[in-house]
């Protein structure tokens, strides 16, 4: 039994292999990206999360220093 590759359709497969690769490389760089916002924003998160504690603890130590002054 003989088999013989036909070129033209290896051709196309060629093709649409390496678009499907195309298309992965491009799906993993725009992944990376969500990834590093969502990163960014846990961060945003945490800090006004500081900022909010802080602001708080200044506030409730300056009302008890009027309250008892």
């Amino acid at each position: 039994m003989e088999t013989e590759i036909d070129p033209i359709k290896y051709g196309v497969l060629w093709e649409r292999v390496q678009a499907m690769d195309r298309k992965v490389d491009k799906m993993e760089r725009q992944l990376e990206e969500l990834v590093a916002l969502a990163n960014k924003g846990k961060g945003g998160f945490w800090m006004g999360m500081t900022i909010a504690s802080m602001a708080g603890g200044i506030i409730t130590w300056v009302a008890g220093h009027l309250k008892g002054g």
